[in-house]
């Protein structure tokens, strides 16, 4: 009797803890956990924190924590996160990059084993080079790399991920065989910022938002941006403009573990919701020259089912996977 009774406290006590049945989703005593699968510096770094910040604004008593788990586009955080199955108070911020990166690792978790929260940003990318480079334009980039495939290294993030792709794409509307990029994969937008800002590297790839300031700086200077137009937050011409036919639109979102509760996944979603509608939230997409494109549950979960299918057929035609 006297071991059932300390096994109920203990039970009592863990739920406490961590928050069970959505209790710490929205300001109880539960830590709520934000895994960044990504280097500090990166893009879902920078998407974890400002989310931090943004639910705080909104409930100024939350506990949360923000923690990194770099590696393999994404997978081993997955991989991590599947270890917290049925965990109410966890998100894991994602995107574009992971789906591809699912693919070519060959992930044995995949987005099936997570439970979709919401959508929460699309961003362009840019092309930079350091300041001091050759290289002007998108022609001078395009006429280096029909010289020598080889000699053109490109920084971006993780292998097959969004900046993987845009530099394929950008290499074939060159008239270069994507196969042939030498892209230098990195596990976060901080090393691939170092690279350049070293010179080790000759162009870089990543999210407007990681590089703008480094070129309103004047430590970067950029080639183009990926979008339909050319975007507010930075000068340059769009790469279209620049003789490449190419757009495309990274973006992010949030999961939780597989088999989190209904009561969870309502509590879950109902504060990355507010935290959308927040004022620090909108303050920061403008910003970071992000775009809104939030959607929730189901929604977000065919979104993810289509994006699955997008993706694995571009990075088969790159040969990024077999």
């Amino acid at each position: 009797m006297r071991l059932r009774i300390l096994a109920a406290i203990a039970a009592l006590s863990v739920a406490a803890l961590t928050g069970c049945g959505g209790q710490g989703t929205t300001g109880g005593t539960g830590t709520l956990r934000i895994m960044a699968p990504a280097a500090v510096g990166g893009g879902w770094d920078q998407t974890s924190r400002t989310a931090e910040q943004a639910i705080k604004s909104v409930f100024p008593d939350r506990k949360i924590e923000v923690f990194n788990v770099p590696g393999a586009g994404g997978t081993i955080g997955l991989a991590q996160l599947a270890g917290e199955k049925g965990n109410g108070n966890m998100l894991m911020t994602m995107g574009l990059v992971m789906v591809g990166a699912i693919e070519q690792n060959k992930s044995k978790v995949t987005l099936a084993d997570t439970t979709p929260i919401a959508k929460l940003t699309e961003e362009y990318e840019i092309v930079v080079v350091p300041a001091d480079s050759p290289l002007k334009t998108l022609a001078d980039l395009a006429a280096a790399w029909k010289a020598d495939p080889a000699k053109v290294s490109v920084a971006g993030g993780s292998a097959g991920g969004t900046d993987h792709i845009l530099a394929g794409l950008m290499a074939k509307a060159a008239g270069v065989d994507p196969k042939r990029v030498n892209y230098i994969a990195h596990s976060g937008g901080g090393e691939a910022l170092n690279a350049l800002l070293g010179n080790k590297v000759t162009i870089g790839v990543s999210g407007v938002g990681e590089f703008a300031e480094h070129v309103k700086s004047g430590k970067l200077r950029a080639l183009g941006v990926s979008s339909p137009a050319r975007i507010d937050s930075v000068d340059a011409p769009t790469l279209k403009e620049g003789g490449l036919d190419v757009e495309l639109a990274n973006w992010r979102g949030m999961v939780a573990p597989a088999g989190v509760s209904d009561v969870d996944k309502k509590s879950l979603i109902d504060l990355v919701t507010k935290m959308h509608d927040s004022q620090a939230w909108k303050d920061a997409v403008a910003k970071n020259g992000w775009i809104d494109a939030f959607q929730t549950g189901q929604q977000f979960a065919d979104f993810l089912t289509a994006e699955q299918t997008r993706v694995k057929a571009v990075i088969a035609e790159m040969g990024l996977v077999s």
